[in-house]
């Protein structure tokens, strides 16, 4: 089973034969990849910056961890999505007829 995600880095998508190894590295970028950054779980909003509340607190959310939690977010930078998205419906919210 292949798993894929987006680098929370350079944004490219990557993709690994199996589970997302604690060394493995972005070809383009050389970024970790197994870090809080690309988890499912990690936002920046919440206490730890993780939703998943039984997870060790980790510091560094850009290096590699141990996570036993580590969930492949889905998507590119959610954030930049988000960003877009909030910008299109003010402009629709606020357009001139």
């Amino acid at each position: 089973m292949a798993t894929s995600l987006h680098c929370f880095s350079c944004n490219k998508e990557l993709t690994f034969p199996g589970n997302v190894g604690r060394r493995d590295e972005c070809p383009h970028c050389r970024a970790d990849v197994h870090v809080c950054k690309n988890c499912e779980y990690y936002d920046p909003k919440v206490y730890n910056e993780c939703r998943e509340t039984q997870a060790d607190v980790v510091r560094e959310k850009d290096r590699a961890n141990f996570c036993d939690y580590f969930t492949p977010r889905k998507g590119a930078n959610s954030a930049e999505d988000k960003k877009a998205a909030l910008r299109a419906a003010a402009e629709a919210l606020f357009k001139k007829k």
